[in-house]
């Protein structure tokens, strides 16, 4: 697969908030909560397991999703006959591309499917990354929420810890560094949850972020899919459970041209 690289330093520095926040709860809250209770016996193993697992399904989707090819145009497309009444001119580009496609003018060019552009990937979300963007905000929720659940249960359900360890860097600054995870973890869920929300409102529907703020969809007739149809056409797949999964290539299906750009 091609990985697609965004020159933009706007881009550059959301993306490396991002992996700062997911750094410092990767690092901070294992050595604060889950590693000394664990040692203690006040948690199990897969408790530690589960929370490594939820961090790397997250990074994993971030960097796929901002290096993948969100289906950007090639120049010079290869139309067939049959389809051609499915292409329009870009005026801004003046190349062919299929209907429903956008023209970014961050990234300059076209993109299939345009959803929308995110800073915070630095990349456009189109057909070809919608679903790893859509993994992005659900780990990033699911992280966020366990690291405020371990936050809350350290001081009002778990045991005490000894103090053994007081010594250390991280237990003489423990105060300071769980509320600083406690409030980025706060600010991560509040935005991504609503971000996530409107993307399921736009694949039930399916309309994309762009088509809604056109508002080019309201009087245009068009078939009703039904949702499980739509999920399948974005994640490339029926198997559901490949659905949470970011490390596999997305094949896409073979949908009714006509059905794939009614808009």
């Amino acid at each position: 697969r091609r990985i697609h690289f965004v020159i933009d330093p706007q881009g550059w520095c959301c993306m490396g908030l991002i992996i700062f926040v997911w750094l410092y709860n990767t690092i901070f809250i294992p050595e604060v909560i889950l590693f000394p209770h664990y040692e203690e016996g006040h948690i199990s193993v897969v408790v530690i397991l589960c929370y490594y697992f939820c961090s790397l399904f997250c990074i994993a989707s971030l960097l796929r999703a901002s290096a993948a090819d969100p289906g950007k145009l090639l120049e010079n497309p290869k139309i067939p006959i049959t389809e051609r009444e499915f292409w329009e001119l870009c005026n801004k580009c003046n190349m062919m591309r299929p209907k429903r496609s956008h023209h970014c003018s961050r990234c300059g060019h076209c993109v299939r499917k345009m959803d929308h552009h995110c800073p915070w990937i630095n990349n456009c979300v189109g057909e070809d990354n919608h679903w790893l963007f859509l993994q992005l905000c659900f780990y990033a929720q699911l992280l966020s929420s366990y690291t405020l659940i371990l936050d809350f249960c350290h001081y009002y359900y778990f045991l005490p810890l000894n103090k053994e360890h007081r010594d250390v860097f991280v237990f003489r600054h423990e105060l300071a560094l769980l509320r600083i995870s406690a409030f980025m973890g706060l600010i991560i869920l509040g935005g991504i949850s609503g971000l996530f929300y409107t993307q399921l409102m736009g694949i039930f529907t399916d309309t994309t972020s762009i088509e809604k703020m056109s508002n080019c969809c309201e009087d245009i007739p068009r078939p009703r899919k039904p949702w499980q149809q739509t999920f399948s056409e974005v994640f490339g797949t029926h198997w559901k459970i490949l659905w949470f999964i970011p490390f596999r290539q997305r094949q896409p299906l073979r949908v009714s041209y006509h059905l794939a750009n009614h808009v």
